[in-house]
């Protein structure tokens, strides 16, 4: 047992002279490295004879600190300096503008932003309330009335045509198209606005716009009254929208319903029964078998071909089982203004919308609607531009046979002519003729007393709507002007005869025919001394 202690002892004895052997060789090789090397070798750290290592390691950092400091504050210089150097150019550049400006004879508003905005949005809503948008405008002739152009999503009818242009046609320029698309495409966002409509309504589509009619004021902008479909049968939607030369902006929206709107179509006629026969023909259909909600008046002058006219009235009303007619005979010669004037005063019940036409004229039932859409009571008359036919049998004289009417009553450059000198035939409410004072009755014959009116209508305060309509023709029929006429009806009278006949280039075909013959003789015998 005691040989075991002494062996574990020595053994434990070795073993602390061991460590202390390697405590000493390390703290050897700690002192070698950390003794400070030469002047050449010194790095940037606290030596070791510094006076602590703690005061050293600040030191080398405030003078990092410092070095930063004075870099970002020479940053801060240069900014400074470019800073003024843009507010200096800057300051050049508009001065120059300002003075390029008034040498120009311009002048720059130097407001604030948010005052240039507020100016510019109220000159935008000036435009809107100068322009014939919400109340009429007094005018001094009636060349003075800005006319409206007509369009649907294929085609746009025009008044001014040219030579070169067409009275119906397709945009050609690419910006009247995205014209007549931006108004379109914006007055359906508004019908489809999640906050003006039910949660369950239908949406509105390009399908759903009928027609629309748009005019510009040079001075003010444009306006557009776009129709489209309503939710039920005689239903529709109006918008009004103006561009008053900038972003393009809402006026207002109407729900227009004209199931009980009644037309009363008011005819004033003399001899002409075979016009007449024509006539009921094209009105039995479009406003008894279609429209069904029209009224209509002759007034019948002189007592010739009278039993005719009453015999072809009361076939169409059995056969068309139609009882809302009058018939009215006058006595003296033949006065379209006070047949007119005669056949609205002489309604009795409310106020109607009137339709003056003549017995020569073919509508449609759309024409019908548009009647209704373009009248209001108190506030607007309507002056639609209608298409008059050229002479048949000069237009189809190289065919073998005159085509049927139907066929005929096509809106072409070879075909007729929108007849905007003519304003006979308006639709207005009775109220509105009444209190405009009527027709002129002084006025004898033909012509006169349509200019009359309209002209007392210009010089009003209601909106005159003066626009072609594709659904309104003038059928062709020889004109007499007789020698009983004033200089300036016969005058009138000639130019509206001319004008019936053909297009300028057939009319030219007919005046140089025997040069034309002529010129075709001398081909044919230099043809025929060639051959030989």
């Amino acid at each position: 047992m005691m040989m075991v202690r002494r062996g574990l002892l020595a053994w434990i004895s070795r073993l602390v002279v061991l460590l202390v052997l390697l405590c000493c060789a390390i703290s050897v090789l700690y002192m070698l490295a950390c003794t400070p090397k030469g002047d050449d070798e010194q790095l940037a750290l606290p030596r070791a004879n510094s006076p602590t290592g703690k005061e050293g390691y600040q030191a080398v950092l405030q003078e990092w600190e410092e070095q930063h400091r004075n870099y970002v504050s020479s940053l801060k210089r240069q900014i400074a300096q470019l800073k003024e150097e843009l507010q200096e150019r800057s300051e050049q550049l508009r001065n120059g503008q300002y003075q390029a400006s008034d040498a120009a004879g311009l002048g720059l508003d130097r407001s604030p932003p948010e005052k240039t905005q507020a100016d510019l949005l109220a000159f935008l809503h000036s435009q809107v309330d100068k322009a014939e948008v919400h109340a009429g405008v007094k005018l001094a002739t009636e060349y003075a009335a800005v006319p409206f152009d007509s369009f649907t999503l294929q085609k746009v009818y025009q008044l001014e045509t040219g030579l070169t242009r067409h009275p119906e046609e397709k945009p050609v320029r690419k910006d009247k198209r995205d014209e007549l698309v931006e108004a379109i495409e914006s007055a359906l966002e508004t019908l489809n606005n999640p906050a003006e409509n039910s949660p369950n309504h239908r949406p509105y589509t390009a399908s759903d716009f009928i027609e629309g009619i748009y005019r510009t004021e040079r001075d003010k902008g444009t306006l557009y009254e776009l129709t489209f479909k309503g939710d039920h049968k005689h239903e529709f939607k109006r918008l009004v929208l103006f561009r008053p030369f900038g972003p393009i902006m809402k006026v207002k929206k109407e729900k227009l319903n004209m199931a009980n709107t009644l037309i009363n179509v008011i005819v004033p006629l003399a001899k002409r029964a075979d016009k007449f026969r024509q006539f009921m023909q094209n009105f039995r259909e479009m406003c008894i078998e279609q429209d069904g909600r029209v009224h209509l008046t002759v007034v019948y002058f002189g007592k010739e071909e009278i039993n005719e006219v009453k015999g072809i009235l009361e076939n169409t009303s059995k056969a068309a089982n139609f009882r809302n007619f009058t018939f009215i005979q006058l006595n003296g010669e033949f006065s379209r203004g006070k047949g007119l004037d005669v056949g609205a005063r002489f309604w009795k019940g409310s106020n109607v919308l009137l339709f003056f036409c003549d017995v020569d004229i073919y509508f449609t039932s759309e024409f019908l609607n548009t009647c209704r859409l373009n009248t209001q009571p108190g506030k607007k008359v309507f002056y639609p531009v209608l298409f008059s036919q050229y002479n048949p049998g000069i237009i189809y004289g190289h065919h073998d046979a005159v085509p049927p009417l139907e066929q005929q009553l096509v809106i072409k450059k070879e075909t007729g002519f929108w007849r905007d000198f003519g304003f006979g035939m308006t639709c207005q409410y009775r109220s509105d003729f009444i209190n405009i004072g009527g027709f002129d009755l002084d006025i004898k014959g033909w012509g006169g007393e349509d200019v009359h009116l309209y002209r007392k209508y210009l010089h009003s305060n209601l909106i005159v709507v003066r626009t072609p309509v594709r659904g309104l023709f003038h059928l062709w029929h020889e004109k007499r002007c007789v020698d009983e006429l004033s200089p300036e009806q016969y005058k009138m009278c000639m130019q509206s005869k001319a004008m019936n006949e053909a297009s300028h280039g057939q009319l030219g075909m007919l005046v140089f025919r025997h040069e034309i013959e002529a010129h075709l003789r001398k081909q044919k015998q230099k043809t025929s001394g060639k051959k030989t």
